[in-house]
């Protein structure tokens, strides 16, 4: 990341490019003992969050991500009621989950506190449900946390993380899918973050292939616009442990209590639908 008087910018040596935001100034910086959180007002993107010099969420475009984390997956399952999220220490992800009435446990875990105090100051409206009676937040270590969880707890498990560099490397290892795999009830759901399909398909592929290792029965990747990350397009894999994917609760959906801005049936349809480089490259994967 670099940053002079008026830009913050991104560079993404994947990609060979760079984002950048016009700043109104900084607002937030502390290192953590795990890394560096970093808070600015842009102009156009309203409030934008650091960590080690990577965009991580801003006011205007969090609910792309955030909407695509949690109900493509939370639809897909035939009756979410205890949810795990891995990371997502912004909250944001913890809000859109709370949205579904049925969930009775949501538990967040992420090892720095740090951000979601900054979250809690500068993006208060993803931290909304913070409070609620069936949220459960947690600083510690998610994948130790992963390990020790009883057996068939969960429903559905979100790996709302980092990118597999240093110690979120570990977060899209076989040994980490295996816990999960473990720790989810039969019929069970993961889902995380999956990079962007334009530079990262090493990374895609390489998923696929932990989560075949890890037992897991199918796999189906949705895309979803994200303009502050890298390329501006991202994805996000699902894997069910003893189930096909491919049908979701479209009559939930269109119904469904809440509002979203980005999600409905017609996304949700449109988001698994596959380009056609990622078709003729995932006839060599598994699952």
């Amino acid at each position: 990341m670099s940053l002079d008087d008026e830009w913050i910018t991104e560079i993404c040596e994947d990609g060979g490019s760079a984002f950048a935001l016009k700043g109104q100034g900084k607002l937030f910086e502390q290192q953590s003992a795990f890394q560096k959180v970093e808070v600015f007002e842009t102009e156009t993107y309203g409030r934008l969050m650091l960590i080690d010099g990577c965009t991580m969420v801003s006011t205007r475009d969090n609910f792309l991500y955030h909407e695509m984390m949690s109900h493509p997956v939370l639809f897909s399952h035939r009756a979410p009621r205890r949810v795990a999220i891995i990371g997502g220490g912004d909250c944001g992800t913890l809000r859109e989950v709370l949205k579904h009435p049925e969930v009775e446990k949501a538990i967040q875990i992420d090892i720095d506190e740090v951000v979601t105090r900054a979250a809690e100051l500068h993006f208060p409206e993803l931290c909304e449900s913070n409070g609620d009676p069936r949220a459960e937040l947690m600083f510690i270590d998610g994948i130790q946390w992963m390990k020790d969880v009883s057996p068939g707890l969960l429903d559905v498990i979100i790996v709302d993380s980092t990118d597999p560099k240093g110690p979120g490397e570990v977060l899209f290892s076989p040994e980490f899918y295996s816990a999960c795999h473990r720790a989810l009830d039969e019929g069970g759901l993961i889902v995380q973050q999956s990079e962007s399909p334009l530079i990262h398909m090493a990374i895609l592929e390489r998923m696929y292939r932990s989560l075949q290792a890890a037992r897991f029965a199918d796999a189906r990747t949705l895309f979803f616009p994200q303009p502050i990350y890298p390329t501006g397009w991202w994805s996000a894999t699902i894997g069910a442990k003893n189930t096909r994917l491919g049908d979701f609760r479209e009559s939930d959906v269109a119904t469904k209590a809440f509002e979203t801005l980005y999600y409905n049936a017609q996304i949700h349809r449109a988001a698994f639908a596959e380009p056609e480089f990622f078709r003729k490259a995932r006839r060599g994967w598994p699952v």
